[in-house]
């Protein structure tokens, strides 16, 4: 059934209490990805999502595989990724004690980090379940999805599924939404800001020729980088958590947010800054009824709704706004962040010159990709994937793999921190193992030094941010992998191209002083 409804991966770990599951996987001609960890296999399916736009799907057994995935199913719900996974569940919890993986309330645990958990306790209501989950991703906000299935009834014989509908999945051109509202409000504005979210990177190229011509000023969430071109002289980036962002916000006489919850980690502060009226424009109901009260409240998807009323507007628009005063206020943010952390944009800028202009990045939390999401230029949507929401530690290098399994051919990075990479090494065994070409950064400063940083910051004497690390290289090669040490910026570039041309990935070290000691 999953692989007629377009699932061609499975991201999981067999056990006893689920190897029913696994039953018939190679004859349908799905592929299964072995992770080492539960964590592992949610994030390689979270990474899969993100690349491909398609649902990851990750098995696992009850109990403690349920447990292990739930930090990868509060990521993914964090930041609206398509997840469905698919568990076994004890026959029953109440009246028998002591059972191999038993929790009280399975089901219950796992809705508490995704959009539904449920139990399908026939094979006609796991069909039914699974076809509800993936058209509600198809069609609604993306977001994970948790079906269990009674070990018994994984054991049972059954009945196939019926074939998928003719029409799957469901993509239908969006009907006319007589956007007038918007129109209106854009033809009288001198000042129109613009402000585009992860939710908006569906199909820019239908609108985004329209939207250039209006000659509006633009911002982008972390997660919407690259719908508006770095380079596009009214855009002030991914920069809305610099605080001089709110005087410009503030300054505009209408403001357009579109596909993005303006949530703390997209600002940083309680408030986005603005006077003039707001409008929003997302698929999601709470956040149009969100904190920020906006006036117009727009219920659509954003490319159909934008298309529309953008191209209502047939004449290039003149506005307020001039390329000085957003190249100055980008050219003020650049030097706060390379003084904030000095000796990181010139290694950005170092990678930028080394990898390819379509590489997709996945990053972890590390101070290295806090300041390159906000300065690192991207031409194209959905190339950089982080853990935004829920800030999970050892999501890059999972994630990553499960989207080079994704788009193929296509060069994938990860960028992880010393700290962050033990997380998850482990799973740098199954990228070894699928030959993955995969480069893999390592920003080493044999500390946490975020935690490090915010302890002073309030006066807290730092403790507990020193860890003593393994030697990288020699994990790396006792996996199977390939390892590079540059020791400036030159043998870091060479190091990043060499690892795109290598079969299986390659595990760069670079100290975090790099640029600094050879300056």
């Amino acid at each position: 059934m999953l692989k007629d409804r377009g699932v061609d991966v499975i991201f999981g770990i067999p056990g006893v209490h689920n190897q029913e599951m696994y039953r018939g996987i190679e004859e349908a001609g799905i592929i299964h990805v072995l992770a080492r960890h539960e964590q592992g296999a949610g994030f390689m399916a979270d990474g899969y999502a993100r690349a491909t736009g398609k649902p990851g799907v990750a098995y696992v057994i009850s109990g403690p595989g349920l447990c292990n995935i739930m930090t990868p199913m509060g990521q993914a719900y964090s930041d609206s990724v398509p997840m469905l996974v698919i568990s076994s569940v004890l026959d029953e919890t109440e009246a028998k004690r002591g059972q191999l993986h038993q929790m009280k309330d399975q089901e219950g645990a796992a809705a508490a980090v995704c959009d539904w958990s449920v139990t399908a306790r026939t094979a006609e209501a796991s069909y039914q379940l699974i076809d509800r989950a993936l058209m509600q991703m198809e069609t609604g906000v993306p977001s994970p999805k948790h079906i269990q299935v009674p070990i018994a009834q994984l054991e049972a014989r059954a009945d196939a599924a019926a074939s998928r509908p003719v029409d799957w999945p469901v993509c239908p051109e969006p009907a006319p939404l007589h956007c007038t509202t918007l129109t209106e409000q854009l033809n009288a504005a001198k000042r129109p800001l613009f402000i585009f979210g992860g939710g908006a990177s569906r199909n820019v190229s239908r609108w985004l020729p329209h939207f250039l011509r209006m000659n509006a000023a633009s911002f982008t969430t972390y997660a919407g980088r690259g719908i508006i071109p770095d380079d596009s002289p009214l855009h002030f980036g991914a920069t809305l958590a610099r605080a001089g962002s709110a005087d410009v916000i503030a300054s505009a006489d209408l403001v357009v947010a579109v596909g993005t919850r303006l949530s703390e980690v997209d600002l940083w502060r309680d408030h986005l800054g603005h006077k003039a009226p707001m409008v929003r424009i997302d698929l999601d109901h709470e956040t149009l009824s969100d904190r920020h009260r906006p006036e117009t409240r727009i219920l659509a998807d954003a490319s159909a709704h934008l298309t529309e009323s953008l191209t209502a507007i047939p004449d290039e628009k003149q506005t307020t706004w001039t390329t000085k005063e957003v190249a100055e206020a980008r050219a003020r943010w650049h030097m706060e962040i390379n003084t904030e952390r000095p000796g990181i944009l010139p290694v950005a800028d170092a990678l930028k010159e080394a990898a390819p202009a379509n590489t997709m990045f996945y990053s972890d939390m590390t101070q290295f990709a806090y300041a390159a999401k906000e300065v690192y230029p991207m031409d194209r949507p959905g190339h950089w994937h982080h853990p935004y929401g829920f800030g999970t530690l050892g999501y890059a290098l999972p994630a990553a793999i499960g989207g080079k399994i994704g788009v193929g051919d296509q060069p994938v990075i990860a960028i992880l921190g010393d700290y962050g990479f033990q997380y998850t090494v482990q799973e740098l065994a199954v990228a070894v193992e699928m030959e993955l070409t995969l480069p893999i950064i390592i920003w080493d400063n044999g500390k946490l030094g975020e935690i490090e940083d915010s302890m002073v910051r309030a006066q807290i004497a730092p403790n507990a941010v020193i860890q003593r690390n393994p030697d990288f290289l020699k994990l790396a090669e006792a996996y199977g992998a390939a390892a590079a040490e540059p020791t400036d910026l030159d043998q870091f570039k060479s190091a990043i191209q060499t690892a795109l041309q290598t079969k299986g990935p390659t595990v760069i070290r670079i100290k975090s002083d790099i640029a600094l000691t050879n300056s």
